[in-house]
């Protein structure tokens, strides 16, 4: 079959049944991404004879004589279409898995289809960004042609010149180094292997799953499949370690609870991993996983979370002990917790009590690229794996606790994660790859498909949380009482740490005399869940923020000052031993939201609509407790260039980023002269990972120190070579100013590299705050609920990369948009019912509004420059700020999250009763 591909003919055999996309990266393009291989999501776009078309759903061999464009190919070399350059410059991207797509898309755009935008780009997802900068991207790139179609390139525009300090340092708003790249496709991905790499090519593991949620397997017989021609070996529980470890990863393995062993004779929901085939192609894994054959012994099953705590339920893990980190296997109780005094009184005291109870859904991470890891055998003999994992040296240390080896023995490291919002903090693939890889020798890969995302990897914790608040007349809060039961699913990955987050700063937001809480974590025998953004505390927030504005009207008080009245402050208590008020910015974030609400932003709510305002408030720590570590190292190189060492990843948080920043700032230097070595355990000594917003308040912190360091052995280095003060050296860009002249970066290094050492061990963290309004219209007729105005107001510190900080909160916004109207991973029998995008709802181009983002005006003591975390923040009050508004609008409040059209049109009945009496 003869077709070309941006330019170049290719001559190619399809097998049958393959589809360009898989066609396109066997012949090296790997700027075609896969993130559904169902035609919904657009990562994989290209340009079919000039249209855009989803390469995952057109058959490879209908482009014989056709032309293939991909993002690579929209311009000539390393030149950008304006398209990509308008995304490069403008921070349309944040992880920049769906970057590339995005620019294939939208480069056939011309200025008759803007105002039609919405339905033109819907195609094309974007988990990260809330779509904001891209939408503007385009109209700039489409208006910046002359309203032509936007199919030549244009070259990239001149800069000033200036310091590197003030171009490109601490406080301003710097383009990601990779954002050229990520627009064409050319930044490298988990599965995006050079030519020559030493994985290429690999062996493909595939799985064999669970059809039941709970059964005995008594019997597997591989000996068919084994028979498949390419097929190199299957495993079964009785090939792997008898070890039991989580798949969820803390610095302290021990946060978690044993309960997982990587194949299993007792299969705990449907899709759970039963045995694993490796063969030569897909094609003869798929055909061998059909073949193995495996008997199972049907055990009864509980999916409701209350029930599975009741005498007589079901028992998933009844061999487990508090030894393990399960607490009550008998009740499916993993954890809980049960503090503070009885405040029956207290509440039949008060002048005004509320209480309510809300439920909350699973929601799928829904990062475009889904898990995935390659493994090998290196020339050392070591066992090296390339992850999609957002924790590369908790992963390596639980690989060599698994499989009995030194840790010095497993090295693993991350390429750019195509999103992970704390889903990547997971053990889920690894561990058969590195079993694979030992068994065999050689390389094998593993990559998740969309509906594994659904069935097999974690959803956020859906909760049932109850709130009973109780105020006195002036409305000051007097007693709390919170009752909590989440449902971990068949495995406890993340289970504890989420329980206990979730309680803590969404409880102590707020000065309250006397509080309760009784809380508690089950298995059932649904699809497990993990860490999500929030970790917890979105689900609590959503509780407790909607009944402080159930009490508001109770009092007849304006929400913002029932908040002001009862807000923390730094006169308080912080609620934990290592927590302190590095600084505090809440009550400007409540005066900016409210200021911003009071102006509006002039859009109007369609006739009969009903129309509500809301309000929600959340605080954060600024990194996980007990210890986050990061280690990292600064050298300066022979050749006059910088080495930043550091190991936590890249996902979108623009973490690396900031770190070139810290660096420019810190070493005067020309950004043209530093290189980043991160996300992998062969480059510094220890790094937690790129979870809990670490990537600033820890990665950060200790490459400023590592940087500050190096600074004063350079300048001391130049004092010595030219006999004068170190005190009156100076860095800049190429060299040490001192008073005998400037000594070049060579010269100081002309001995050998000269390095500093940085690091961060988490010992104490502060508090950030983030408070979302909303005005939103309600339509009785429909229940669609249409968002007019979105605000969030945030206590950032010290903004370090402002478009970024701002794009980091559009993105958590999105998501919370998506939480709180669309987003729900819908479970039957423990059997997943929605595993493609097109049932579960991420939110498209026209989903969500802009966002109005507010900084507060703070410096944190403890933050590098001042500045706190500000990725996992802005999702946590969005929910509660939309159901508030609905509540407002309709008079009847939602209690269900989602709040999904159906269940608002059942709100909106009176209303739809009250015009058709009318």
């Amino acid at each position: 079959m003869r077709w070309s591909v941006d330019g170049t003919e290719e001559d190619s055999e399809p097998r049958p049944g393959q589809c360009l996309r898989t066609l396109l990266r066997e012949t090296g393009h790997t700027e075609v991404k896969k993130g559904c291989d169902a035609g919904d999501c657009g990562a994989c776009s290209v340009l079919l004879d000039g249209e855009p078309v989803h390469s995952c759903l057109i058959p490879a061999a209908r482009v014989e004589g056709r032309r293939v464009t991909t993002a690579a190919g929209l311009a000539p070399g390393d030149e950008l279409h304006p398209v990509q350059r308008a995304l490069a410059d403008g921070f349309g991207f944040q992880c920049g898995f769906c970057t590339p797509g995005m620019s294939v898309t939208a480069s056939t755009l011309c200025a008759d289809d803007l105002d039609d935008l919405d339905r033109r780009m819907k195609g094309n997802l974007c988990r990260c960004t809330g779509y904001r900068p891209i939408r503007e991207a385009i109209m700039t790139a489409v208006r910046d042609t002359g309203g032509r179609r936007a199919t030549e390139p244009a070259p990239a525009a001149a800069t000033a010149p200036g310091t590197a300090r003030d171009a490109h340092g601490v406080g301003r708003s710097v383009a990601p180094e990779a954002g050229p790249r990520l627009t064409q496709g050319r930044e490298p991905f988990t599965f995006d292997l050079p030519p020559g790499h030493p994985a290429a090519p690999a062996l493909v593991l595939r799985l064999v799953t669970s059809p039941h949620a709970h059964a005995r397997i008594t019997a597997i017989d591989t000996e068919a499949a084994r028979a498949v021609p390419g097929v190199v070996a299957v495993f079964t529980h009785e090939d792997v370690p008898d070890v039991r470890y989580s798949t969820g990863r803390h610095e302290h393995r021990t946060d978690d609870p044993d309960d997982t062993r990587m194949l299993d004779d007792v299969v705990r929901h449907v899709g759970q991993r039963v045995a694993a085939v490796v063969a030569e192609t897909a094609e003869a894994a798929d055909e061998a996983c059909r073949l193995v054959r495996v008997s199972y012994a049907p055990l009864a099953a509980v999916f409701d979370p209350d029930e599975a705590r009741m005498p007589g339920a079901p028992l998933l893990h009844a061999d487990r002990t508090p030894e393990d980190r399960v607490d009550e296997a008998a009740r499916n109780v993993i954890a809980s917790v049960h503090t503070g005094p009885d405040v029956t009184a207290a509440l039949g005291a008060s002048a005004v009590t509320v209480t309510g109870t809300w439920q909350t859904s699973r929601v799928s991470h829904a990062q475009l690229e889904t898990h995935g890891s390659i493994g090998w055998i290196d020339d050392d003999g070591r066992l090296v794996l390339r992850s999609s994992t957002q924790v590369p040296f908790l992963t390596r240390d639980e690989l060599a606790h698994i499989f009995g080896l030194d840790r010095d023995r497993v090295r693993v490291h991350a390429a750019r994660l195509g999103g992970g919002f704390g889903g990547k903090q997971e053990l889920f693939t690894e561990d058969l790859v590195a079993l694979a890889v030992l068994h065999t020798g050689r390389p094998v890969a593993f990559e998740y498909t969309r509906a594994d995302e659904f069935q097999r990897a974690a959803v956020r914790h859906p909760m049932r949380v109850s709130v009973t608040l109780g105020a006195d007349a002036d409305g000051r809060l007097t007693a709390m009482a919170i009752d909590s039961l989440s449902d971990t699913g068949a495995y406890g990955n993340h289970s504890r740490g989420v329980l206990f987050h979730s309680l803590a700063e969404s409880t102590t937001i707020y000065r309250v005399p006397l509080t309760r809480i009784d809380a508690e974590v089950v298995y059932t025998n649904n699809p497990p869940s993990g860490a999500f953004r929030g970790y917890g505390l979105g689900q609590v927030v959503l509780a407790v923020e909607s009944a402080m504005d159930m009490l508001a009207q109770r009092l007849d008080l304006d929400p913002f000052e029932l908040r002001r009245r009862n807000a923390v402050t730094v006169h308080d208590d912080p609620g934990h031993d290592d927590l302190v008020w590095g600084s505090y910015g809440f009550d400007q974030c409540l005066d900016l939201a409210e200021s911003a609400l009071r102006r509006g932003n002039g859009v109007a709510a369609p006739d009969g609509w009903l129309v509500g305002e809301g309000v929600a408030a959340a605080m954060i720590a600024t990194m996980a407790p007990f210890g986050h570590i990061s280690h990292t190292r600064v050298s300066l190189r022979r050749d006059g260039t910088y080495l930043l060492r550091a190991g936590t990843a890249e996902f979108g948080n623009g973490t690396t980023t900031v770190l070139r920043q810290i660096a420019v700032t810190d070493l005067a230097a020309d950004p043209a002269r530093l290189e980043l070595w991160h996300a992998d355990t062969d480059a510094v000594a220890h790094d937690t990972g790129a979870f809990a917003s670490a990537g600033i308040t820890v990665a950060g912190k200790a490459l400023h120190a590592a940087c500050l360091a190096l600074a004063a052995r350079l300048r001391e280095r130049a004092a010595l070579l030219t006999g004068t003060d170190a005190a009156a050296a100076e860095l800049m860009p190429d060299g040490v100013y001192t008073p005998a002249g400037v000594v070049t970066l060579q010269a100081l290094a002309a001995d050998g590299d000269i390095s500093a050492d940085g690091s961060e061990l988490g010992e104490q963290r502060s508090l950030a705050f983030n408070v979302h309004a909303v005005r939103v219209a309600v339509d009785p007729r429909t229940g669609t609920v249409r968002i007019l105005q979105s605000i969030q107001a945030a206590d950032a510190g010290v903004v370090m990369n402002p478009a970024q900080c701002r794009g980091q909160i559009e993105g958590g916004v999105a998501q919370g948009i998506g939480s709180a109207l669309y987003e729900e991973v819908m479970v039957e029998e423990g059997r997943v019912t929605t595993p493609v995008f097109r049932m579960y709802r991420v939110p498209q181009f026209g989903d969500v509004p802009e966002t109005e983002v507010y900084f507060a005006d703070t410096a944190d003591d403890l933050g590098p420059f001042g500045a706190k975390s500000m990725s996992e923040s802005p999702y946590n009050p969005v929910a509660p700020a939309i159901g508030n508004a609905i509540a407002r609008a309709l008079g009847a409040r939602p209690f269900v999250q989602p709040f999904r059209r159906d269940r608002v049109w059942r709100l909106a009945a009176p209303h739809r009763d009250a015009a058709q009496k009318s």
